[in-house]
């Protein structure tokens, strides 16, 4: 038999032998050369760190941050019990400790996501015996989840915990199913199977989630009531709230204008006659429509406009009224509804009521104390829901005194009297209007131009004796005519040039100065930046003020914030 040293180095394993208390006695070479040359009587426990018990006769050690395995086996060497230890390299067993420590991490998570889930989890193998649920199925169908564990589908069907099976389904189709069904508890189910598969593409669990259905029914129920009573709210805000800044076509800034139009929306749902007065062009027709859509009768019935100067008036009964069949020589033979009974439930907008003649006044006078029309050549009256809106830019009252126009049907017309000023007693809403004639014409006709400071200037100074509709027509006119992008003063037509002055010559208020100012400075930073925040950082000022001057001007970012 070899002695001890020349066995321990003929083993090809580092070999350290120890007393019974731990002193190195002897090693082989391969020790020594693995973990240097202990001194003598150097305690083994000194050799090696981090020392973990892994079993009754392994341990696992680190020299230097190195991990090893060592294995004891007691001796006995002439005589003396001893130790014998032998190493190996512990890499290999600590990367699998790692993976260990994270597979049991990941299972914890994936039990805690699976117990946490609101809806029900079932798993099953592939013979449809439960593996893993959690608790949100005793909340689901009564039943503790232990009853479930280890139990079969087909059992769980035969006691009539269940009606029918998803897990068989899926493992039959091999591919995701959904049912709805009423469990055992009597609560609306939507169950979804869903199949894992092994590396052999085989069916090797199925999965299946459980979402009560009665709970989210009657959240919909709630949600559908919520809405229900939103709607009515929004519905009532929105006749009480003013609606001129909300109407794309209206543009008002004056102090007048916004009173006018708040005023309007105050009336809205009142079927009381309005007299709308002032002088071409002011836009009576656009207050017109914004009192229709502002109230329930923009639901129910339509806004019918006339120009009762633009009818001959040998015409116009007939439109008004309408006819019966054969009522004149080239009637239609099945007669004619009048715009009267096409405005019923809605609003007949009478525009220029003024140039009605006398006979036509009597008959309107008639609608509106009886709220009946006769149509021509008919002899029974047909009753009419319509509210009806004048406009004139005729002084009526004096027309009374001359006797062209009923004094009776005057009064009847002038219950709620509405004038709007000319355009030249409002220069707040000028350059708005410029603004707002500018980009619609723009998109209409797509070109882009711009508009000078000097003829910005002219705008506003300039007194439009035809109000807001020539300076709609002389925006469109320019836009059209002038072949450069920029729009100057030498550009404008001979009639308005004549009427221009050197820019030096006038004298402005400054308010006047710092609103233009400011306009043309917020109009230039929403071309070149895309937000409101932008805008603001840029310009040194806030947020909240970029938007109030933005929509004080009728601009709008990009974005539209």
């Amino acid at each position: 038999m070899l002695p001890l040293s020349e066995w321990m180095e003929a083993v090809p394993f580092p070999l350290v032998v120890t007393e019974a208390g731990g002193i190195v006695t002897c090693h082989n070479q391969l020790f020594a050369a693995a973990f240097d040359d202990p001194r003598g009587m150097e305690n083994i426990r000194d050799v090696f760190q981090q020392w973990e018990e892994l079993g009754e006769h392994l341990f696992s050690v680190e020299f230097h941050g190195d991990p090893y395995l060592l294995h004891r086996h007691p001796i006995v060497h002439e005589g003396q019990k001893m130790i014998l230890y032998m190493a190996a390299n512990g890499s290999p067993l600590k990367l699998l400790q790692q993976k260990v420590a994270e597979l049991d991490k990941l299972n914890r998570e994936l039990d805690a996501i699976i117990e946490n889930s609101y809806d029900a989890i079932y798993i099953t193998d592939k013979q449809g015996t439960t593996v893993k649920t959690n608790s949100a199925i005793e909340r689901i169908t009564g039943i503790p989840k232990e009853y479930y564990l280890g139990k079969n589908t087909r059992a769980l069907m035969q006691r009539g915990i269940l009606k029918d099976s998803v897990t068989f389904k899926v493992l039959k189709q091999r591919r995701p199913v959904t049912v709805l069904q009423k469990n055992f508890a009597g609560k609306e189910t939507l169950i979804t199977g869903t199949p894992v598969f092994n590396e052999a593409g085989e069916v090797e669990k199925v999965v299946t989630n459980i979402r009560d259905l009665s709970e989210l029914n009657q959240l919909h129920d709630e949600l559908k009531k919520a809405l229900e009573l939103n709607d009515q709210y929004r519905k009532e805000l929105e006749k009480i709230k003013p609606k001129a800044r909300l109407d794309p076509d209206v543009i008002v800034e004056s102090k007048r204008m916004l009173d006018i139009y708040e005023m309007a929306d105050r009336i809205a749902d009142f079927d009381a006659t309005v007299l709308i007065l002032g002088e071409t062009g002011v836009g009576k027709d656009v207050l017109a429509r914004h009192l229709y859509c502002s109230s329930s009768r923009s639901e129910k019935g339509e806004f019918i406009k006339v120009n009762c100067g633009a009818i001959p008036h040998d015409l116009l009964e007939s439109e008004l009224f309408g006819y019966e069949a054969g009522a004149f020589t080239g009637a239609s033979r099945f007669g004619k509804p009048g715009l009267f009974e096409l405005a019923d439930k809605g609003v007949l907008f009478l525009d220029e009521v003024g140039e009605l003649p006398l006979p036509l006044q009597v008959k309107l006078l008639r609608v509106l104390q009886e709220k009946q029309i006769r149509k021509v050549g008919g002899t029974k009256p047909k009753s009419v829901d319509v509210r009806l809106i004048a406009a004139t830019n005729r002084d009526l009252k004096d027309m009374v005194e001359q006797g062209t126009f009923r004094e009776d049907l005057y009064y009847r017309l002038h219950v709620i009297p509405i004038c709007v000023p000319p355009l030249r007693e409002r220069k707040e809403d000028i350059l708005p209007l410029v603004q707002f004639f500018l980009q619609h014409f723009q998109e209409k006709y797509r070109i882009t131009k711009e508009f000078s400071r000097e003829v910005k200037d002219f705008f506003y100074d300039y007194h439009w004796p035809g109000n807001v509709r020539e300076l709609s027509n002389l925006v469109e006119r320019l836009i059209l005519i002038v072949a450069s992008d920029v729009i100057t003063l030498e550009d404008l037509p001979d009639e308005y040039r004549e009427k221009t002055s050197h820019p030096e010559s006038r004298i402005r208020s400054l308010k006047d100065v710092i609103e233009l100012t400011e306009r043309e400075l917020l109009a230039m930073a929403v071309q070149k930046f895309d937000t409101t925040y932008q805008i603001a950082k840029e310009l040194g000022t806030s947020q909240p003020t970029i938007v109030r001057k933005l929509k004080k001007y009728r601009l709008q970012t990009s974005s539209r914030q």
